[in-house]
């Protein structure tokens, strides 16, 4: 898979649900490992702010960034929309402190993304891969996220109210394709009972029945109900008629429990990389969310990469004579096992390190390590590979290797270890030259690191 952007710009306008403003957004198609910014063009200096988890100031009704005096709330609903396109990069410029409310859903931004179509770009995307289970708990709210290993992305939704209108719905999203049928027009929602405090807050401003679904669901008096229908600017309602208030009628049963998914994966979206993993969540709210999206955050940044998924029960794409093919190199050279993993720009390669192996008998006797000038070569043979699949009869071919930099050691490789191999190319392969980066794993672990310079050379 192939990074994606936006093939042409787009802009929406209208009210802000807090502050009332008239506001336009405008989202732009953004350079490879740009990720998701927003840009406030209304203030000196126009400053960008990356819209990351970490960045997230304020989650009490609604996910709100900022960096430094540069702020913008209200960014769930454009975050999923974007997440759902499996757009990764865009830069998104706004003239006010928080994005348009809408019609409280993502409809208008999903409407636009498909409009205006996306363009695939060089780099490949990133993943994070969800490789055991992650359980997140809120005893406050009783709100829970458990994440599973997954092969794809998926989300499950229960939500949970003491209300007799809205008790307990459920909603799920098993593809992300199916975002602007199933979720995207899913709109936000409030109770009755919540108006007043948010208004006193100086919020919802921007707030009718237009863009949230109001739900009237605990009897009060007359005159306390006419009072805030007021509030609202709406029409009266018998104190007796408990229910959904709103123009437009419900989109969808559950409608409320969509919007909670939708709401997830916008706040998901500030990891930073799409994720591979099944989300299981319970009475889901900005909070957890976004405690779920700072952990994985912090994933991300403890190591550039993750450790490609080894499956030993899968059938590999190169096996030992396949590779004794392409490859010179023999005993006690031949330093790769397998290939598991080949992409136009990445391979992964196996090795399986024995207590047999020779260079044990001198380094060390008494406590044996694998050489790291070993680890670096049996990286270069599996970049190798990766080169020679460019050429059209690669049997024909050698790859020599011109340089190596930037090697780090940052564990020792022992008998017994498996070490994984991801190597990937950094620039397109011209004139027969190819430059990589690679790092060596053992579990979860970087062990090794480097970048090489290789040239193709036909065989004579």
């Amino acid at each position: 898979m192939k990074q994606k952007t936006l093939k042409s710009s787009f802009s929406v306008s209208g009210k802000g649900l807090h502050t009332g403003l008239d506001i336009t957004a405008t989202f732009l198609p953004a350079p490879e490992h740009h990720g998701y910014k927003i840009q406030r063009i209304d203030l000196e200096g126009q400053p960008i702010i990356d819209a990351l988890a970490e960045n997230v100031v304020e989650t009490s009704r609604g996910t709100v960034i900022a960096e430094g005096d540069a702020k913008v709330s209200t960014i769930e609903h454009a975050m999923a929309a974007l997440y759902a396109a499996e757009i990764d990069n865009c830069l998104i410029q706004v003239n006010a402190p928080e994005l348009p409310i809408l019609d409280g859903s993502a409809a208008v931004y999903a409407e636009e993304i498909e409009r205006c179509g996306l363009v695939e770009q060089n780099a490949e995307r990133e993943y994070y891969l969800i490789k055991s289970k992650i359980e997140l708990h809120d005893e406050a709210t009783g709100s829970s996220i458990v994440v599973l290993p997954d092969d794809e992305f998926s989300i499950n939704t229960l939500i949970s109210f003491d209300s007799p209108i809205l008790s307990n719905q459920f909603a799920s999203l098993d593809d992300l394709h199916d975002f602007k049928k199933e979720i995207a027009s899913a709109r936000t929602f409030v109770f009755v009972r919540e108006v007043e405090p948010l208004v006193k807050n100086g919020l919802i401003k921007g707030g009718d029945l237009d863009n949230a679904i109001v739900i009237y669901d605990q009897k009060t008096s007359q005159t306390e109900l006419d009072r805030l229908a007021d509030l609202l600017g709406v029409p009266h309602k018998h104190v007796d008629d408990l229910g959904y208030i709103n123009n437009k009628p419900l989109e969808f049963d559950n409608e409320p429990a969509r919007h909670k998914l939708l709401d997830i994966l916008g706040d998901i979206a500030l990891v930073g990389k799409p994720i591979k993993g099944r989300i299981i969540a319970t009475r889901p709210g900005h909070k957890i969310n976004n405690q779920f999206a700072r952990l994985i955050r912090k994933e991300v940044r403890r190591q550039d990469i993750q450790c490609p998924v080894y499956n030993p029960n899968k059938a590999p794409i190169m096996d030992i004579n396949r590779i004794r093919q392409l490859l010179p190199h023999r005993y006690p050279f031949l330093l790769v096992d397998k290939i598991i993993e080949m992409g136009t720009r990445h391979i992964v390669g196996v090795k399986n390190v024995s207590g047999n192996e020779p260079f044990f008998q001198g380094h060390f006797p008494a406590e044996p390590i694998m050489p790291g000038v070993l680890l670096v070569e049996a990286m270069a043979q599996t970049g190798g590979l990766l080169v020679l699949n460019t050429v059209e009869d690669p049997e024909r071919y050698s790859t020599y290797f011109m340089k190596i930099d930037n090697v780090k050691f940052r564990q020792k490789v022992v008998p017994g270890d498996t070490v994984i191999f991801y190597l990937s190319l950094i620039s397109e392969v011209r004139r027969g030259c190819a430059y990589m980066k690679g790092y060596a794993f053992v579990g979860e672990r970087i062990v090794t690191e480097a970048e090489f310079m290789a040239q193709i050379i036909k065989n004579k």
